[in-house]
């Protein structure tokens, strides 16, 4: 079987791959037009921080992390340029990647590693980069170092972090705020 005649084999196999955070070989480039796909990350999100809220050991960092303003407002959201857009989700996820990877190196020198919240990070570092590949594949960074020089967008928007659970949310409001507002109206653009 060749993997066009079969798309629900191949999405299947791609959601296998995608968890390892490798990047999916030839994978159709709207891969995250499948609301599915975005839904499982999203859910993956929203799990890690139901259970980091009630952890009060191990669950709070040395030091604080800085992550990426997830509020959203709209009307300024709607009437912005789709390179400003791309460029803010673009930044947004390296920050949050970065504020993941600085966690799960401060949870790993705990001095009581609790291997829970550490299992959720794990997961959340191989998601982000699955994430990443996802939205290059749909052009976003392209479209985000497409911004003419003129058009030199705000800083983005950042505030910090001490707990696993605050860090979770985060990463989970991102995903269904910017994220899907992002990859929505690039898939739209796309269909038509």
């Amino acid at each position: 079987h060749s993997f066009p005649e079969c798309p629900a084999l191949f999405l299947l196999l791609s959601l296998l791959l995608l968890p390892l955070g490798l990047p999916v070989l030839g994978a159709p480039p709207r891969l995250i037009c499948d609301s599915r796909v975005l839904e499982r990350y999203i859910l993956e999100a929203r799990e890690a921080e139901n259970v980091t809220m009630g952890c009060a050991q191990g669950c709070s960092f040395s030091e604080n992390i800085t992550v990426p303003d997830t509020k959203v407002n709209f009307y300024t959201w709607k009437r912005m340029d789709v390179g400003q857009q791309a460029l803010e989700v673009w930044q947004g996820l390296a920050l949050l990647s970065e504020a993941i990877l600085r966690g799960q190196a401060l949870l790993a020198n705990a001095s009581q590693p609790s291997e829970t919240p550490q299992l959720h990070v794990d997961k959340a570092v191989s998601s982000l980069r699955s994430l990443t590949s996802l939205l290059r594949a749909l052009g976003a960074q392209k479209e985000a170092m497409s911004l003419p020089e003129e058009a030199s967008p705000a800083p983005l928007r950042t505030f910090t972090v001490d707990t696993l659970c605050k860090l979770f949310r985060i990463y989970s409001n991102f995903l269904r705020g910017k994220l899907t507002l992002y990859t929505g109206e690039a898939c739209r653009r796309g269909d038509r």
